[in-house]
């Protein structure tokens, strides 16, 4: 391995120093401090809480390079036995695998768990450490007898550098809203289209008309109280869709003693009592719609909670994004717009590996058509949006 570097496997996140692991997090981002869901805590809160091991199917395998100086790269490995939680989806090529007498499960899986955001994923000091670590990483896999290796949402010039080492790049696409310094809301609505100015206008008044009251709950102003009543939105949001929740209480509560700083809590009340709530979180230049849920039944508190208050909230703290997360063309008509989004994946069988690159290649043809559709769409007014 280059410049004498070192691999070690982590059982978890306690077994490196938080301040190292966050110290490699923003280096690697080139940022002060790190993107919050690559910070330390949140994948102790995790592993803690129980949300990730291998009673889940996530069995936590961090990678960590070292040398004499200490620490140089941390990658946030798991050996996984199913693909859920991911939201790059390939039960198509598991189920392929498995129809050819392989086993497709378990597979190596570098992702933030449950959580769709784009941000570095190959954690290092410099850019040696970096290809390091990603040598390391490759070794593994290829030393091992698992069937494949995926890399969720890295960066532009980490996806690049995962292609150059022989990965193979796939797309999708999410749906971000962008800040164009906007003073106020309507600021915000003035550079729509007429019909969409008028249809959230009418969407934003159904849910006031309806007695609905709006409080919103920084950080350490988040009491024990508010997290028990939104974790039971959370879950009632899953019963809905007959689903488990990944996240437990006890998730939530960790990071609200560990980042609060990062946390945004949006509570809907009417005659005074909780109804609805949305948790969102954030850093200096982007706002993380992530959960949500509710208990009582309002038309459009949905897309008020989850949008237009996300909205609202990073015009007040001049934030440059909100990514509203991948699916839902919905959201096209309040202000968002469809963005490309990257993975990177090896597979150890050569054969099925050209067949997957020959499927990668037709499908970068649909999913490029679909963002020519989607941009065509555009809600904005010709000449305004926020893209220029």
């Amino acid at each position: 391995m280059r410049n004498d570097y070192r691999t070690r496997i982590l059982p978890n996140a306690a077994a490196i120093d938080a301040a190292q692991w966050n110290r490699l997090a923003a280096a690697a981002a080139g940022r002060e401090r790190a993107q919050p869901f690559l910070r330390h805590e949140f994948f102790d809160a995790l592993e803690r809480s129980g949300c990730v091991g291998s009673h889940t199917g996530w069995q936590v395998q961090h990678l960590l390079v070292h040398d004499r100086a200490g620490p140089a790269a941390i990658v946030p490995l798991y050996r996984k036995s199913h693909s859920y939680g991911e939201y790059v989806f390939d039960w198509a090529w598991a189920d392929a695998w498995q129809r050819s007498g392989r086993r497709y499960y378990p597979k190596w899986l570098v992702a933030v768990p449950f959580t769709p955001v784009p941000g570095v994923r190959i954690a290092a000091r410099d850019a040696t450490a970096q290809r390091a670590a990603i040598d390391a990483l490759l070794a593994l896999a290829r030393g091992s007898a698992l069937s494949s290796l995926h890399v969720l949402f890295p960066p532009a010039a980490e996806a690049a550098l995962l292609r150059e080492a022989g990965l193979l790049l796939r797309h999708g696409v999410q749906f971000h809203w962008r800040n164009d310094a906007y003073p106020d809301f309507d600021a915000f609505l003035a550079t729509l289209a007429q019909p969409k100015r008028k249809k959230i206008r009418a969407e934003r008044r159904r849910v006031t008309e309806a007695g609905v009251r709006i409080r919103r709950l920084h950080g350490t102003g988040i009491r024990e109280s508010d997290w028990r009543f939104f974790v039971r939105c959370y879950e009632a949001t899953y019963a809905a869709h007959l689903s488990t929740p990944y996240l437990n209480q006890e998730f939530f509560e960790r990071i609200g003693e560990t980042m609060p700083e990062h946390l945004l809590l949006v509570v809907a009340e009417r005659d005074a009592k909780p109804i609805a709530s949305a948790l969102f979180v954030h850093d200096e230049e982007r706002l993380y719609g992530r959960y949500w849920g509710a208990i009582a039944d309002v038309p459009m508190l949905h897309f008020e909670l989850c949008y237009y208050q996300a909205i609202e909230i990073a015009i007040a703290l001049r934030l440059r994004i909100v990514e509203g997360g991948a699916q839902g063309e919905h959201k096209l008509a309040r202000g968002f717009e469809a963005v490309p989004t990257t993975s990177a994946h090896w597979l150890a069988e050569p054969a099925f590996a050209d067949a997957v690159e020959r499927y990668l290649a037709h499908e970068d043809l649909r999913v490029g058509d679909y963002l020519d559709e989607l941009r065509e769409r555009s809600p904005y007014r010709a000449g305004a949006s926020p893209e220029g």
